[in-house]
């Protein structure tokens, strides 16, 4: 008989409901296999083939049909299964496939035994990594020159160690050379490299260990570009602060920020992605906005004009998942299909070509992606089959 699937723990890495999205949602007469994909480049093992082929358009990772979650790490990329465990391949010069060496793996291998991982926080500019698990802990691995790992030292680590002993760890979010953490309490902690602000501290420091960014209480999600930041509150307002040159924080104007300060007054902000000098967000209504830096298209206008505050991508309000790369950006709409644009380089964009586009083009004719995550040249995403 026909049984109802709980399509949830499919979910990527922003989804609009707190769920995959619409189309996926029904009765099915058994559990449906979610594939992963890949596409753009393969120089390093990235693309997950046993190959350093680059492949323009989406190629099916393995035969395996169960991934849950996909996240793309410079050129190192993690996926997780329903089951909880954690699988990379990839680029591994500072440790941060979490294998325990610096060994470069062209398909997925499985990072330890364990069974409880929750998401992984994903920059295409960085090659540090920061996870959380099931259980609220914090965990770190990879590049650490500026104590980008949170554990007190500027020590690389090429296997998953424990920030801390917490267990209120909500959500978590990068720059390039920082990282966030939001807990239970609504409160955001920073650490990393410091410069132009980029740890909302009010300063120009870097610290090695979480320090909390102001008093308040009410953050909710968080993301970085290279050296800046947009997060969300739980009132649906948007913040940012960093590196500002472009226009990435969206505040009308190019000054860096050291301390998190509003953009506009709406309240009606809800997924936020950073790409490397440019922010992209959608709002509660389904609407997609982006600003900063526009040299390949990337914020999807239609032009090549930088923007210092946000800007509608057409008129469309079926806007779901959001991930940002390296001067591309990719979606996934309520009805299932995919969307990238920007940068086309290396076959990035999925598109069959490595043609710069500068508005939203559908990825193929699928209406059953879930989830997709834009990497520092390549693109992974989730599909039900």
């Amino acid at each position: 008989m026909p049984v109802s699937y709980p399509y949830t723990q499919y979910t990527g890495i922003w989804s609009l409901a707190g769920q995959a999205n619409a189309k996926a949602l029904g009765t099915w007469p058994s559990a449906p296999f979610a594939k992963l994909y890949t596409w753009g480049s393969g120089s390093f093992g990235q693309s997950g083939l046993d190959n350093t082929t680059n492949y323009s358009s989406p190629k099916q990772i393995g035969l395996t049909t169960e991934w849950s979650r996909v996240y793309a790490v410079r050129q190192s990329m993690f996926a997780i299964r329903p089951n909880g465990t954690l699988w990379s391949w990839g680029s591994a010069g500072y440790g941060q496939n979490g294998l325990g060496n610096t060994t470069y793996y062209s398909s997925p291998k499985q990072i330890g035994a364990l069974a409880n991982w929750q998401e992984i926080s994903t920059n295409g500019t960085s090659q540090t990594v920061i996870a959380r698990k099931t259980d609220g802990t914090l965990w770190a691995w990879g590049r650490n020159g500026n104590g980008e790992l949170g554990l007190g030292d500027t020590t690389n680590r090429s296997s998953p160690v424990q920030i801390g002993a917490l267990t209120t760890w909500s959500a978590i979010g990068q720059s390039c050379f920082a990282a966030f953490a939001i807990k239970t309490d609504g409160t955001l902690w920073s650490w990393g490299w410091g410069q132009y602000g980029a740890l909302g501290l009010g300063n120009t420091t870097s610290y090695s260990s979480p320090k909390q960014v102001g008093s308040l209480t009410n953050w909710l999600r968080i993301a970085g570009g290279y050296y800046h930041v947009v997060a969300t509150k739980t009132d649906g307002t948007l913040w940012s602060w960093g590196y500002n040159f472009y226009g990435a924080l969206g505040l009308g104007d190019r000054t860096n920020r050291s301390s998190p300060v509003q953009v506009g007054a709406l309240t009606s902000w809800s997924g936020v992605s950073g790409d490397k000098y440019s922010s992209a967000s959608i709002k509660t209504d389904g609407t997609l906005w982006s600003w900063g830096a526009n040299s390949f298209g990337n914020l999807g206008l239609g032009n090549t004009t930088y923007y210092s505050s946000p800007k509608q991508v057409g008129s469309l309000t079926n806007w779901s998942t959001l991930s940002c790369g390296n001067y591309q950006i990719a979606s996934v709409k309520t009805d299932g299909t995919l969307w990238t644009w920007g940068y086309g380089a290396n076959g990035r964009l999925g598109l069959g070509n490595t043609t710069y586009y500068s508005s939203p083009k559908q990825v193929g004719a699928l209406t059953s992606w879930l989830s997709v995550s834009a990497g520092y040249n390549s693109t992974k995403a989730i599909a039900i089959t």
